[in-house]
């Protein structure tokens, strides 16, 4: 389990510094190199496997968008998050979660979803979904074929990136943690945005192939995965990933 910062107290002293649950050090085959990993250290990150982009009737799904692409992701996801919390590492959700009055949003941002102004873009109706990508909306919620657990960690994002103005990093450090294992939709979009914001801020970042996908055409995912190896950090399948866990685990 990530050692979560605390303090040992009594009336007459405090412990600042108490002693971190010992290194569990696990090889996992990964690109451009194999990797160690002290998992004690590490947290899976999941991000934006939300209604809106998952089922098909959510928002993509209702404005004709292929949605395949983004749950191919689900199992590989539910696996991964079945496992990560048996071993102790922690599970982080990061989804879009807006202000029903988007105040805190960009033009620029708002534009990127509705380019005409005509509608249909973050905060509006479409499909089944209330209001798309709105706190507390059914586009907002977690597909039903994957579960929060009790002790996973919930984190609401305004951009592409799951760091920018939110706690992501407060609660992240906070935990001990210093490695990302990403996985959610889209790959080459939010997840790469947060994966390079990730990296930027010194954690060490690993893409999980499988877990993490795209409705985007074929190449962006491509260009992802070379990105990712190229300039950011590692990836690795998530069958490996799953199955290291789970040694780890007996």
């Amino acid at each position: 389990m990530a050692h979560r910062q605390t303090w040992i107290r009594t009336t007459d002293h405090v412990d600042l510094h108490p002693t971190p649950p010992a290194p569990r050090r696990v090889d996992l085959p990964a690109l451009p190199q194999s990797i160690t990993v002290d998992i004690t250290r590490a947290a899976l990150v999941v991000i934006d496997m939300q209604n809106d982009f998952c089922h098909e009737n959510g928002w993509l799904g209702s404005i004709g968008v292929d949605v395949n692409g983004p749950r191919s992701a689900i199992a590989p996801c539910a696996a991964l998050t079945d496992t990560a919390r048996v071993v102790g590492m922690p599970v982080v959700w990061v989804n879009w979660g807006n202000r029903l009055d988007l105040a805190n949003l960009p033009a620029g941002v708002v534009h990127v979803y509705d380019g005409d102004g005509s509608g249909g873009g973050i905060g509006d109706t479409a499909g089944h979904s209330v209001a798309v990508l709105t706190r507390g909306s059914w586009g907002a919620a977690v597909v039903d074929e994957l579960t929060i657990g009790e002790g996973d960690i919930c984190v609401d994002k305004y951009r592409m990136s799951g760091f920018f103005d939110t706690e992501l990093d407060s609660v992240l450090r906070l935990h001990g943690i210093d490695t990302l294992f990403f996985a959610g939709v889209n790959v080459d979009q939010c997840v790469l945005a947060t994966l390079t914001d990730a990296a930027s801020l010194g954690y060490n970042v690993v893409l999980v192939e499988g877990a993490s996908t795209t409705s985007s055409p074929e190449y962006c995912l491509d260009a992802t995965l070379y990105n990712t190896r190229q300039c950011f950090g590692f990836t690795a399948d998530w069958h490996e990933v799953a199955t290291v866990l789970e040694k780890e685990a007996q």
